[in-house]
């Protein structure tokens, strides 16, 4: 009997706490869409001064890497980085876009960026769920609990005595 009371609360306490997977994406789909504002100013940017020197973007990259000062040299690479990160959240906004409300879940779970998840998580703000992804993620995480904890219980569950047969 506590064993079932303690997974129901246990389960309850999962349902609260899944509920939240839904409010933790839209964060942080908010922050990817900022950080993709900003990386690409700069490589827009980066363009602009490449065009205005005659150069395509690549070229750019390729000149400063070759050159012979340390600084000119690191800010090629970092360049490249910034574009291929740009790519990246770009394919991943793309691919949150095009998924349904469940399937953002399982985009954000394959390919979220670190830095994003760690400054979201950070500002994270826990919401009362109010979307059907809410309800159910809510519900799974209740279901889930409950049943680990029963399952986790299992062992230690007193066997009810038989009546002995007549």
């Amino acid at each position: 009997m506590i064993l079932r009371r303690l997974a129901l609360g246990f389960g309850l306490l999962c349902g609260v706490i899944f509920s939240q997977l839904p409010e933790y994406a839209q964060q942080y789909r908010q922050r990817l869409g900022g950080a993709l504002d900003e990386l690409t100013a700069l490589v827009e940017q980066f363009a602009l001064e490449a065009k205005g020197a005659g150069l395509e973007t690549k070229d750019a990259i390729s000149r400063l890497e070759a050159n012979g000062e340390q600084l000119a040299r690191d800010r090629g690479k970092s360049m490249e980085q910034t574009i291929a990160r740009r790519d990246r959240l770009e394919d991943q906004q793309r691919r949150m876009r095009e998924a349904g409300p469940f399937a953002r879940l399982l985009v954000l779970a394959k390919s979220f960026d670190p830095g994003i998840a760690r400054r979201a998580w950070g500002d994270f703000e826990p919401a009362v769920p109010t979307t059907p992804e809410g309800f159910a993620t809510a519900g799974a995480g209740a279901l889930g609990g409950y049943g680990l904890l029963r399952l986790l219980g299992a062992p230690f569950r007193r066997r009810r005595k038989q009546p002995a047969a007549a």
